[in-house]
C-alpha cells in the first residue's frame, strides 16, 4: 500500500486482490525485497502490480516467491472515496 499512498497523497483502502499466486516459501533467514509498479490509474481507485523476490541465504541466489494485481481506493479522513490527483 506504500506506493499507493504515494501516489494518492493520502490513505487508501485495499479493494481487490486480484490473480495472486505464491510461487515458492520464504524462509528464515531469508531478504525479502518487494517491487511494484502502477499499471492503472481511475478518477479515485488504481491497480498495482506486486511482486516479492527473496534472496536465499543474504548472498545466494533471487527467487520471485509470489505476484500479484492489487486495487486500491484513496480515501479521505471520512474513509469515504476521493479522486487521486494528478502526477
Amino acid at each position: 500500500s506504500m506506493a499507493a499512498s504515494q501516489r494518492s497523497h493520502g490513505r487508501v483502502a485495499t479493494v481487490a486482490i486480484d490473480a495472486m499466486s505464491f510461487k515458492l516459501p520464504v524462509f528464515v533467514g531469508d531478504i525479502v525485497c518487494v517491487y511494484t509498479e502502477i499499471v492503472r490509474i481511475g478518477r479515485t481507485s488504481m491497480t498495482i502490480h506486486v511482486e516479492a523476490w527473496a534472496l536465499r541465504g543474504r548472498i545466494g541466489k533471487r527467487v520471485k516467491v509470489t505476484e500479484g494485481q492489487f486495487t486500491f481506493v484513496a480515501i479521505d479522513e471520512n474513509r469515504k472515496p476521493q479522486p487521486i490527483p494528478d502526477g
